[in-house]
Formats: C-alpha cells, sequence, structure tokens
C-alpha cells in the first residue's frame, strides 16, 4: 500500500506548542516532508530538544472531523515516526474517518 496522508504535527511544550505539517506513510509510519508554522528550526533546533518539551501527537483531519495518535521523535536522527502497534491501530480509525458519510447540516 503506497498511501501518504497530510497531517498536522503538535509538539506540546509546558507553555506552549510548536505546531508543523507532515506526510504520514501508511505503510511504514514515517512522517516526512515536516513544515514547522512559526518556529525557526535552525535556531530553535528540534522542539523534542527544548527542556520545556513534554509529548508530541499528530492529527489526522477529513472535514471537521479528527483523529489525534501518538507521534515517537527521535532527537538524534530528527525524525518523526508512528510506532507499528499505533499504526494499526490509526488505519482503522483514519479508515472510519474518511468512510463516514459528512455531518448532516440541522438548519
Amino acid at each position: 500500500m503506497d498511501l501518504k496522508l497530510p497531517i498536522t504535527i503538535i509538539s506540546e511544550l509546558s507553555e506552549g506548542e510548536v505546531r508543523a505539517t507532515g506526510e504520514l506513510d501508511l505503510a511504514s509510519g514515517e512522517i516526512r516532508k515536516v513544515q514547522y508554522q512559526d518556529y525557526d528550526l535552525e535556531s530553535q533546533g528540534l522542539p523534542a530538544e527544548r527542556e520545556d518539551y513534554e509529548f508530541t501527537l499528530g492529527v489526522l483531519s477529513s472535514g471537521t472531523r479528527e483523529v489525534e495518535f501518538r507521534v515517537e521523535v527521535d532527537a538524534m536522527a530528527g525524525t518523526y515516526s508512528v510506532t507499528p502497534s499505533e499504526l494499526l491501530e490509526l488505519k482503522g480509525r483514519a479508515a472510519k474517518l474518511f468512510t463516514q458519510a459528512p455531518p448532516r447540516n440541522t438548519h
């Protein structure tokens, strides 16, 4: 399967967050093409290397629906990924997300 999905990456800090976009490879769990928003990687380093870093999560969106999942960060290599067990669960949740009918407008 060669399915790559756009995701939002959120690195939680003790007082704030760093947002980025990326591409999740559903076959391998690797996250590539990470682009930070309003964050200078060159001068500030990887968010996971900061003293106030807490954790990183990913968000997969379809319309107004979202699925959040845990993202592993290898600070030494500067890479992001999803563990095999998390990826398996995410595939099921993503399938539901993308196959549900859009919410009805009740107005």
